[in-house]
């Protein structure tokens, strides 16, 4: 018997010493079967396979031809053989990978194998050198004055963020930083917190276990009507003024004057979501909304984007009237972010590798924009896309006359996943709502990205044609 690793996983395939080629098809087909290898795992060149197993090259080279013919395997040329993600009928249904898509293409979402490995390995091993031994005690609730510290000066520099480090609290996310200050406004009577119509439903969840009732505000193609906070008797709203989240538009010049006066005239606060102010492509950044009232604006930033999710650090610019209370929040549920890990991203920021890592991101998001476009232009030109350059998804608008569900089922069927815009709304809508796809490239890994986009648009021209 021989054993080998399929690609760098744990994975031992037993070959029999007389049928090798029969012993490792089964092989392969049962890690399939139990899910021990994913869909979307690429399996090791058959000649690399073959000198780990002790067998000839064509023996594997034979199966994956087989496996491929069947449907359990995808040879894609130039890149490797994959699991495919519909594999044979042989599989039992309740196992099929097929539920789980090769290719991710929902909104928000990054490419965590991206992550800056090296670079925060680096980091960490010099702010573990560097630290005294008090900083290994718990972290205070407002976080670490280092990290506090350097993101002043970061968001200042590069969002216009009006701040100092005693105005940063750190957080594990986003949705926890949301939490902490609903929970605050909720203490303070508030009952109503407004949240613009298309976003994520989590939010609206976190609205909701604070203890307040989320309303949602009208969007345009200048961005959230504020006009109508007038009438919804909201103490807050939350925001994504710089990229609105995610039909892609921003919130005009007038608009954000008006929020911020009507946030001063209704004794209210503008919670501002800058989930992806550092991915412009067209141009300079649009600065934070914080800056034209630093008094009535929260700001709420988060690692996850530039650099992974995993980080588990997010920040928020408080008003100095609102500080206390959220620091109460945050000393009643006791869940501080981790005090390492503040060290060593404050130690990313001060050397600029926060800066590299965003800028890194930012050339690709772009390549990958620009490359839907042209897709789109080549294969699907009655589609278009809509908002503007920036971000990590837009907003595909369809050719007249094809359903969103057409193209999510297309897509799905060729295992890519997206979603269409209803499925980022809250409430009914009305009679003349946007309609489209939220295509999200920013998950699949540089290697796939191509593929994935490429699959997309042909789900749109096929549902396009009516097929």
């Amino acid at each position: 018997m021989g054993e080998g690793l399929i690609a760098g996983l744990d994975l031992h395939l037993p070959l029999s010493g007389t049928r090798p080629a029969r012993s490792l098809e089964d092989a392969i087909r049962s890690l399939v079967s139990t899910g021990a290898m994913p869909v979307g795992a690429r399996l090791p060149a058959a000649r690399a396979l073959a000198a780990d197993l002790g067998v000839a090259r064509n023996t594997v080279a034979d199966v994956y031809a087989r496996l491929t013919a069947e449907g359990w395997l995808e040879a894609r040329v130039g890149a490797g053989t994959w699991v495919a993600a519909s594999p044979g009928t042989a599989l039992p249904l309740e196992t099929s990978p097929a539920a789980a898509p090769t290719f991710d293409l929902r909104g928000g979402l990054v490419d965590a194998s991206d992550f800056e490995y090296a670079a925060w390995g680096a980091h960490a091993r010099q702010a573990l050198a560097e630290l005294p031994g008090a900083s290994f005690s718990y972290p205070p609730p407002e976080g670490v004055v280092a990290l506090r510290r350097s993101l002043a000066v970061y968001l200042a520099r590069t969002r216009g963020v009006a701040t100092g480090p005693d105005d940063v609290v750190i957080g594990t996310g986003f949705g926890d930083l949301l939490s902490l200050v609903c929970r605050a406004l909720r203490d303070r009577g508030a009952r109503r917190v407004a949240i613009e119509e298309y976003g994520h439903e989590r939010h609206r969840r976190i609205i909701a276990a604070a203890g307040l009732e989320a309303v949602p505000l009208r969007v345009d193609a200048d961005g959230a009507v504020v006009d109508a906070l007038e009438r919804l008797d909201a103490a807050a709203v939350v925001m994504t003024p710089a990229h609105q989240f995610p039909t892609g538009v921003p919130l005009t010049a007038t608009r954000r004057r008006a929020v911020v006066d009507w946030a001063r005239r209704a004794d209210a606060l503008v919670l501002e979501d800058d989930y992806d102010g550092e991915f412009r492509y067209d141009r300079r950044s649009i600065g934070a909304l914080q800056a034209l009232a630093p008094d009535r604006v929260v700001y709420l930033g988060t690692a996850s984007k530039a650099l992974a999710p995993a980080v588990g650090l997010a920040w928020a610019v408080v008003p100095a009237a609102l500080r206390a209370d959220v620091l109460a929040q945050r000393e009643a549920g006791g869940a501080s972010a981790a005090g390492i890990h503040q060290f060593v991203l404050a130690r990313f920021i001060d050397t600029f590798a926060y800066d590299r890592a965003v800028r890194r991101r930012r050339a690709e998001f772009r390549s990958r924009r620009e490359l839907l476009e042209a897709l789109l232009a080549d294969h699907a030109p009655a589609a278009s896309l809509h908002g503007l350059a920036a971000g990590l998804q837009c907003l595909v608008r369809l050719p007249a006359g094809v359903a969103e569900k057409e193209v999510v089922d297309a897509a799905a069927r060729r295992g890519v996943a997206v979603q269409g815009l209803v499925e980022y709304r809250f409430g009914d809508g009305g009679q003349g709502s946007p309609t489209g796809v939220v295509v999200g490239y920013g998950a699949p890994p540089p290697a796939r990205a191509r593929r994935a986009l490429e699959l997309f648009v042909e789900a749109v021209a096929t549902a396009a044609a009516g097929g």
